[in-house]
């Protein structure tokens, strides 16, 4: 495609192409355009460049979004002829006309962004119809019913996505109408009765708008198509784009198609399948259809689907007819398209189709949101077929996603009180309070709270609850429903179609197997088998699978960086090899002296009025730290251990509530007043930037003594029971100059002599800094000087490079995202600015030391977009929490994937 940059960075040519057609093997883009046509305009047309029966369209460009957005919410006259010439392409291969009385086209109008965002956008099917057209659809079709009923769909969807009309007032006219006349579901009525239908809803239209339903179909086009591009800053689509890090300026292309129809009669249908299965991972067509429906039907959960295959039918119980025994051709062509697109996409694929009187259309293809259990054995078994590469395999994972992998599942033994069974949606299991609203259960997470949510059926207006909630489950709806499928993109278990479950959404009720449930009962359901059940459950440590095993070692195959574990405990440390930590990367000391039978002495340690008494009761501690660093050093059997010295101010060990001063004191044989003047000697305005850290252990060098006499004890006695020498790692935290560095690493090394010289025998150590204020990053060359090693305290460091409390972001960072001020939590994932300090005291470090170890320690330690710009800066290491090591060795193996492939 010839296009050039113009000096704003855009994309652009003498006379700007702005609409691709495709359709009858030809298409003007590829599967390569997806920045411009949108994952589904560029996937329609790879489709039908390579022979798929795919119904003829055009792909308005996402180019144009930013335009009608440029121009206030306008489209740009320039496009119309465009579009009027690609609509007559489109009807000359489908045999029809837009607007002919006698041979109508019928279009969809879809929107489609180059990153897949199900359900976030509007559509608008069978646009085309108005009261002279749809009498020559019915004259076509020689089916006056099929035509009102077509043209019916057509005013409410349009009344709803184009003319704001709420759809709940189009669905109780249709309810009112069918309880009059003693229907109960929709075949069963007829032609006439859908002519008095459309006739209602027009007169709805015109009391609700005070104009009548339109009539010109180029206005009906052009409504549709700057609804859909409106759609692109609705409330949920902006809400989705924030939880999935999808930029707003990508903006949505435009698909205008020729309608195919699954409502032709028994040999009509219209589904949805995965060319794996995409909950297990199985090699197995996977999906479900709906026989004489259009394709709003599947996902609007309003009939039961049935089962694609014979198989599938066996195994889900589901005593309905497969699309194999009913329309056995058409499923062997879908079958054999299957086997096409994943060939030539090298992905699990989801493809929605349609079969029209026999004849199969394909309408959809894109890569499958898929569990993160399936996508592991997915990854690993494309690789084992020959289909992708290792490196593919190990680049393929969403990183972030293996979290949900190593938490617990439900116990089987447990005691459980089974309410209902669903369809197992997405796998895992979850407890929590049952919830009956979106917005209730975003509140109640805030507030801290575990919640459920419990829907008749979800919809994109629902998607912020559903990413708070714990779990999902719904009462319609099939595996490919919206729940389902925005429930496995976001790793939550999800339990769909619990018929047996009544929800009453106004007295905030459920009702199950005779029981009666509350809004905030606790329940837990069970994605990987359907079942919802009363109360809480065990759950049990998770099983990792041989995939699991597999991939993480071709990972760790191609990563550069170690990963290590922020650790306190031997708890902490186990766990953390069990996941394939290479060492501890932060071992927080102050952790270790909140025990119930440490707080004592700590406590004397602060009250004593001089050095000696401070001595006296840091010996209390000496042997109790030093069995913590034996039994550290015991699990991690010669690997790295960092252990950071004392680093918060001294209050935080001393009670600060009425009552609990008076317990205090009387435990420690001390008056009131004076652990209250202790305390308020000890009190400061802003802690955090207090007598902390280095500045602590300047002031108090005793502590450092104590603390460095435990570590090297310790070393020494577990070097002995592993046979191996222990070389411990002491960082000093909050360095701010050179000279507290030193001051602090004098009293180390005294202490490693005294040791030596009283158990005979040497000791092998390194002392660092862990570096989290600006300062330090901008004198990193002078401490570097003194330091064998770096360690970057990110908490802090993203604290005082902003001025801010983490503690009391989350009241506004909500807000500043909304507002586009920060595009991220810069807790969660590191800050620009932040990044770049770190690049500097890196740089400088490295310069006056070019063997500095340097590594990060911080909670971004386990965020892959952290990794990613450590790997960047040739970090040796990370360190996260125990169960983030998977994650962090997966993101570090794809970090150094990316940056050999920038550099090849």
């Amino acid at each position: 495609m010839d296009r050039t940059k113009s000096k704003a960075g855009k994309a652009t040519t003498a006379s700007p192409k702005w609409v691709f057609t495709f359709g009858d093997g030809r298409a003007d883009g590829s599967a390569e355009d997806r920045d411009i046509l949108g994952g589904k305009g560029a996937y329609l047309a790879e489709m039908s460049r390579i022979g798929l029966p795919v119904p003829p369209g055009f792909t308005i460009s996402a180019e144009v979004c930013t335009v009608y957005y440029e121009l206030g919410r306008k489209l740009p006259d320039e496009l119309k002829p465009e579009v009027d010439k690609a609509l007559d392409a489109v009807g000359r291969i489908a045999a029809a006309r837009f607007g002919d009385v006698d041979n109508p086209l019928l279009v969809s109008v879809r929107s489609g962004s180059r990153a897949s965002m199900p359900g976030m956008m509007d559509t608008v099917l069978n646009l085309g119809l108005n009261d002279k057209t749809v009498e020559g659809l019915a004259r076509r079709t020689d089916d006056r019913r099929f035509a009102y009923d077509t043209y019916r769909r057509f005013i409410q969807m349009y009344g709803d996505v184009v003319l704001g009309i709420d759809h709940g007032l189009f669905e109780e006219i249709l309810e009112n109408y069918k309880n009059l006349k003693g229907f109960e579901l929709d075949p069963e009525l007829a032609a006439g009765d859908w002519a008095e239908i459309v006739t209602r809803y027009k007169a709805l239209v015109e009391t609700e708008l005070g104009n009548p339903f339109p009539q010109d179909l180029h206005e009906q086009l052009w409504g549709a198509i700057a609804a859909v591009f409106g759609s692109w800053q609705n409330a949920r689509a902006i809400a989705y784009r924030r939880l999935h890090d999808i930029p707003d300026d990508w903006g949505t292309a435009v698909t205008i198609q020729a309608m195919v129809f699954g409502n032709r009669g028994d040999n009509s249908a219209t589904g949805v399948v995965f060319t794996r299965n995409p909950s297990t991972g199985a090699n197995e067509l996977y999906g479900e259809f709906l026989l004489n429906a259009q394709g709003e039907d599947v996902v609007a959960g309003l009939r039961t689907p049935q089962p694609l295959t014979e198989a599938e039918r066996g195994t889900s119980g589901n005593g309905k007819a497969s699309l194999e025994a009913l329309l056995p051709d058409a499923f062997a062509e879908l079958k054999k398209s299957c086997a096409i697109l994943e060939k030539r996409f090298r992905d699990i694929q989801d493809i929605e189709f349609t079969v029209q009187e026999g004849k199969l259309f394909m309408l959809q293809t894109r890569a499958g949101k898929r569990s993160t259990q399936s996508a592991l054995k997915i990854a690993v078994d494309m690789a084992g077929e020959g289909l992708i590469t290792r490196e593919e395999a190990v680049s393929s994972l969403n990183a972030a996603q293996l979290d949900q992998l190593l938490h617990p599942t439900l116990d089987p033994d447990a005691e459980m009180t089974v309410l209902a069974k669903g369809l197992p949606a997405s796998p895992g299991a979850a407890s929590g309070e049952l919830v009956f609203d979106a917005d209730e259960a975003v509140h109640l997470k805030a507030q801290g709270h575990t919640v459920i949510l419990a829907r008749i059926e979800t919809s994109p207006e629902d998607v912020q609850g559903m990413h708070a909630a714990a779990g999902i489950f719904t009462t319609r709806g099939g595996m490919t429903s919206h729940a389902a499928v925005v429930a496995r993109g976001m790793g939550r278990p999800c339990v769909a179609g619990a018929a047996a479950v009544h929800i009453d959404l106004e007295r905030e009720t459920l009702e199950a197997a005779g029981v009666t449930l509350n809004k905030g009962d606790v329940v837990t359901i069970d994605g990987s088998s359907g079942k919802i059940i009363k109360g809480r459950v065990t759950m049990r440590e998770p099983e990792l699978s041989a995939d699991f095993a597999t991939l993480m070692q071709w990972a760790d195959g191609f990563r550069r960086m170690k990963v290590r574990a922020n650790a306190d405990t031997p708890d902490d440390a186990r766990q953390a090899r069990a996941f394939g930590a290479e060492g501890i990367g932060l071992c927080r000391t102050e952790h270790m002296f909140f025990e119930e039978n440490r707080i004592l002495a700590m406590r004397e340690m602060i009250l004593a009025d001089n050095q000696e008494g401070r001595r006296k009761a840091l010996a209390k501690l000496l042997p109790v730290q030093r069995e913590d660093f034996i039994e550290l050093f015991e699990i991690m059997a010669g690997l790295p251990v960092t252990i950071r010295l004392l680093d918060p101010p001294l209050h935080e060990f001393l009670p600060h509530a009425e009552e609990t001063i008076g317990v205090v004191a009387a435990d420690m044989g001390v008056s009131v007043e004076r652990l209250k003047r202790r305390i308020a000697m000890l009190t400061e305005f802003n802690p955090m930037l207090g007598q902390r850290g280095a500045r602590l252990l300047v002031s108090y060098p005793e502590i450092v003594e104590m603390q460095a006499r435990a570590i090297f004890e310790a070393a020494i006695e577990a070097g002995k029971a592993l046979h191996d020498r222990v070389i411990p790692e002491i960082m000093v935290p909050l360095v701010a100059a050179k000279a507290e560095l030193d001051i602090v690493k004098e009293r180390i090394t005294a202490t490693a002599r005294a040791v030596e010289k009283e158990r005979g025998t040497s000791v092998a150590f390194s002392v660092g800094t862990m570096v989290e204020l600006p300062r330090a990053c901008l004198m990193a060359g002078e401490i570097a000087e003194s330091a064998d090693f770096f360690s970057f305290g990110t908490n802090d460091l993203t604290q005082t490079t902003f001025g801010l409390s983490r503690d009391d972001a989350g009241r506004f960072l909500s807000e500043y995202a909304e507002k586009g001020i920060v595009h991220h939590d810069p807790f969660v994932t590191l800050d620009q600015a932040v990044g770049e300090l770190m690049e500097i005291g890196t740089q400088r470090g490295r310069a006056a030391h070019p063997d500095l170890k340097i590594g990060v320690c911080g909670e971004h330690g386990g965020d892959p977009d952290t990794i990613r710009f450590c790997e960047k800066i040739a970090l040796n290491y990370v360190s996260c929490s125990p169960y983030r090591v998977p994650v962090a060795r997966l993101a570090a193996a794809q970090a150094a994937l990316k940056g050999v492939a920038a550099n090849g």
